[in-house]
Parts: C-alpha cells; structure tokens; sequence
C-alpha cells in the first residue's frame, strides 16, 4: 500500500529544536457552523528525551478532563495524550489567547498535584483500561513540569 495522502501537521515540526514544556498552536479550523476549532500541542516533556510512563499519563488524561474544562473559559472539544507520551493535544472551539491556553494548562497541573481522592472515570464500567493508573507517578511528573517556565512555542517547521 502506499503512503497516506492527507499531511499530517505533527510530522512537520522539526522536533530537535522545539523546547518542552510548551503550548503552541497546532491548527485552526472552521467548523461547520463557521465556528472557529483550535487544535494545540501541550508539549509536557522533551521529545525524544523523555516520556511519560504509561500508567501517569493515563492519570493525567482523566485528570485533565476536569482540571482543563475547569480552568479554560472556552468549549474544549476534546484533550487527548500524544502516542509518543509526551504531551496532550487540545482541540477547543472558540479562539482563546495562547497565554489563556497556556495558564489553564498550568491550574491543570497544579490540579493534578493537589488532587486527593478517586482518579475520575476509573472503574470498569468507565474506563477501558481502569488499572492502568498512577496518581503517585501523575503528582510527580506535573511537578517536575511546572518546576519548568512553561512558554508558548512557535511552530518550527523541518527545513526539507
């Protein structure tokens, strides 16, 4: 079979030489209804360098679900961990200013940090792989990151 047709964003930016942790905006949209659907990159770790172990990204995924909508004031469509495990894409509707994206993604973190209690969604009936989850691993990686000056990264395109 040959390679897919539709380019792929993701597979353009030139990552050696972005630097994590970052927000950066990954692709804007119009929505059927003329809305305006933003897609974004939380890059949370050093591509390449590091990844979020399995368990606490899942963490951070269901904790996310919350903690994002809770923080951001615009409708969040979807948050949804990067397969190479270091970071989120965010698909929003509505245009929200890259420093707005970018504190909300701190609150989540810090969301993460200071959460007692049940992991959200995370029995058998709702969730797909229930116990797979670390809040101690979760706590510990969005620690490591907000000990980092999250920016907002601009897109840097592999010169081909």
């Amino acid at each position: 079979m040959s390679q897919p047709k539709t380019k792929v964003e993701s597979f353009d930016l030139d990552h050696t030489k972005v630097r994590a942790p970052y927000v950066r905006l990954a692709g804007k949209y119009q929505g059927p209804s003329g809305d305006e659907i933003r897609k974004y990159d939380l890059r949370l770790v050093q591509p390449n360098q590091a990844e979020i172990p399995t368990a606490a990204l899942h963490t951070i995924e269901h904790l996310f679900a919350g903690y994002l909508r809770d923080n951001l004031n615009h409708k969040i469509i979807d948050a949804s961990p990067m397969g190479c495990r270091t970071g989120f894409y965010l698909t929003i509707m509505g245009v929200p200013q890259d420093d707005e994206v970018k504190q909300a993604l701190k609150a989540a973190l810090e969301g993460v940090i200071s959460h007692e209690g049940k992991i959200p969604g995370c029995s058998v009936l709702e969730c797909g792989n229930y116990r797979d989850h670390s809040i101690e691993g979760a706590k510990a990686w969005a620690q490591s990151i907000l000990e980092q000056d999250i920016i907002v990264q601009e897109t840097i395109p592999i010169n081909r």
